[in-house]
């Protein structure tokens, strides 16, 4: 659980998200009882630390169109977790990503507005509350941004949106002690991570962020599918 964690804040720091991408189906599948309090914990903790270096480039402006978005979402999310089938979500949130990415990639622009903001924010809170995994809709949409304007800005958003589902699922009663308690064990881990994704964050911003957005939405969605398939 701490390797995984370790490379999802590797991940995270470069590109802007992808934590729970790499540590939520390994946590799931080891000690399946702590999700998904436990990476919410971490998801809360690790933007922490992308703010203190770059959130003068947060764009306030997109972010609040996420946020309102992500609200509505996040109450979804947490009644999925408790009456529906996470597996149903997962393959079908997981498929809708490979399409968006397909698109994407043969040049097809994700207009960055009002309406994909705050349709990109409802989604990540759907998924980012039932699953842990809610970084690649805004990833999306941001793929066009520059390196730290895209760190910034979802760092904001992954801390509001991880306080906001860690409440929602304390609300519904599915936030254990022992998800905390898992949490905040692998905080050193996802330290460790983060400041050894300084070498990369450089590489990717030389004009390679948007591809490694790309492929890290793509491996996201496959990982999801496979997560809710299998279990």
């Amino acid at each position: 659980m701490g390797l995984s964690v370790f490379v999802g804040a590797i991940a995270q720091g470069a590109i802007g998200f992808g934590m729970g991408l790499v540590a939520a189906p390994v946590i799931t599948m080891l000690n399946p009882s702590v999700m998904p309090g436990a990476i919410q914990v971490v998801n809360f903790t690790l933007p922490l630390f992308t703010l203190a270096a770059e959130w003068r480039r947060v764009d306030w402006r997109g972010l609040g169109f996420a946020v309102l978005g992500r609200i509505p979402g996040s109450f979804l999310g947490g009644l999925v977790v408790v009456y529906v089938s996470t597996r149903a979500l997962g393959v079908l949130v997981g498929a809708m990503v490979l399409i968006a990415v397909g698109l994407t990639a043969w040049a097809v622009a994700v207009p960055r507005n009002g309406w994909t903001l705050t349709g990109a924010g409802f989604v990540s809170g759907i998924t980012g509350t039932a699953t842990g995994i809610g970084g690649p809709p805004m990833g999306l949409v941001y793929q066009n941004a520059k390196g730290p304007q895209i760190r910034a800005t979802l760092a904001m958003f992954f801390l509001l949106s991880a306080a906001q589902s860690l409440g929602i699922l304390a609300l519904l009663g599915k936030l254990p002690a022992q998800a905390l308690t898992s949490g905040a064990l692998l905080i050193p881990f996802l330290v460790v991570g983060f400041l050894a994704s300084g070498p990369l964050r450089r590489f990717l911003d030389g004009g390679r962020v948007r591809g490694a957005i790309l492929v890290l939405a793509g491996v996201s969605a496959l990982s999801l599918i496979a997560q809710s398939t299998w279990g």
